[in-house]
């Protein structure tokens, strides 16, 4: 099992001495996100401060940009990593989307998504072996691309694209056209072998792609104390009130209770949702252990034989560099991980 970080809130400043030191702990990726800051920035230093880590975008806000945006960007992260860099997208929800981008929300999110992820192979294949770029879709038509706009070919394989989501639709277009999978930290070990792991597996099955080299990575919310296990409480009932999501607390027999968070959420009660995520359930969704070893363990005990990768919703900034021994997380998962993951 791979062990991954996430940068949270780092600022770039932040980044060269957070790269340093996840890659000296042993963790093997380093991840940033699309909340306060540019996902794709960090990149360019993690790159030039490290040797092995392996990084990318979990995830880039897909609907926010086009594919040839997205398409130059994750190129030239690439060439300059050496390879290293994983291009991770995402829908966002119709809201943000709307309202905080301004861009249009699809009429059909998994086909537009599906189409992004193609139209983007077609400009790399277009780059990298002269290819004529032809794309035609529903949603991009992309025919030009002249000497003067194309970049040099990349030095061995083409990046590597990630999916993420909560659902069957998106695991499934995922298998069927990314290299990988984000699975979005609300989620519970049951969810992933009743819902996601299947939806993969059938995108797999219509897949043209190399299915070996899938890679199941999950953001897993973890506490080591009764106050952060509270913590962890408030951020699941903030997802738990996004109607989408609300599958992963069905599965459980908590119905009711996404529909009453959606509720609270929609006349900005949050100080009451919490409330509303029992314990039972909270302990499906967060893994808890009382030290960094026990921790880890714990981890194992329940992802093992399940993903490829693992990062924890607890990033390696502020507090928690004091707090939390990353060097003892890390190589207990290290020395104890077991066989890899299992296909479903």
């Amino acid at each position: 099992m791979k062990i991954d970080a996430i940068l949270g809130n780092a600022t770039l400043a932040d980044v060269p001495n957070i790269a340093r030191a996840a890659e000296k702990a042993g963790f093997d990726g380093l991840w940033s996100q699309e909340t306060d800051h540019d996902p794709f920035l960090p990149h360019t230093l993690i790159a030039e401060h490290t040797k092995r880590l392996q990084s990318g975008t979990s995830i880039a806000v897909a609907f926010s940009r086009s594919p040839m945006n997205l398409a130059y960007s994750a190129w030239d992260l690439a060439r300059f990593s050496g390879g290293r860099f994983v291009l991770g997208l995402g829908t966002q929800v119709k809201a943000h989307i709307e309202r905080r981008f301004g861009m249009p929300w699809p009429r059909q999110p998994i086909r537009q998504f599906r189409e992004m992820v193609q139209a983007i192979r077609a400009v790399w294949q277009c780059w990298q072996g002269g290819e004529r770029l032809a794309f035609r879709g529903e949603y991009y038509r992309l025919g030009l691309m002249t000497p003067f706009f194309t970049p040099a070919p990349l030095v061995g394989a083409l990046p590597r694209i990630y999916l993420s989501g909560v659902g069957h639709s998106m695991a499934q277009l995922a298998g069927e056209v990314g290299d990988g999978f984000f699975i979005h930290p609300f989620h519970t070990a049951e969810s992933l072998r009743q819902i996601t792991l299947p939806a993969i597996c059938t995108g797999q099955a219509r897949s043209v792609l190399d299915g070996n080299h899938f890679e199941r990575a999950a953001t897993v919310f973890v506490a080591t104390s009764q106050k952060k296990l509270e913590q962890v409480r408030k951020q699941i009932s903030f997802y738990a009130s996004t109607p989408s999501y609300s599958s992963v607390m069905a599965l459980h027999g908590y119905q009711e209770n996404a529909q009453r968070l959606a509720k609270l959420a929609g006349r900005g009660k949050w100080e009451e949702m919490p409330d509303l995520i029992p314990d039972a359930f909270l302990e499906h969704v967060c893994v808890y252990g009382e030290d960094e070893t026990s921790l880890a363990n714990n981890i194992l005990a329940r992802y093992g034989g399940l993903v490829e990768r693992v990062s924890l919703y607890l990033p390696m900034t502020g507090s928690t560099a004091d707090t939390f021994n990353w060097n003892v997380f890390v190589q207990t998962i290290k020395g104890q991980a077991g066989p890899p993951a299992e296909h479903v």
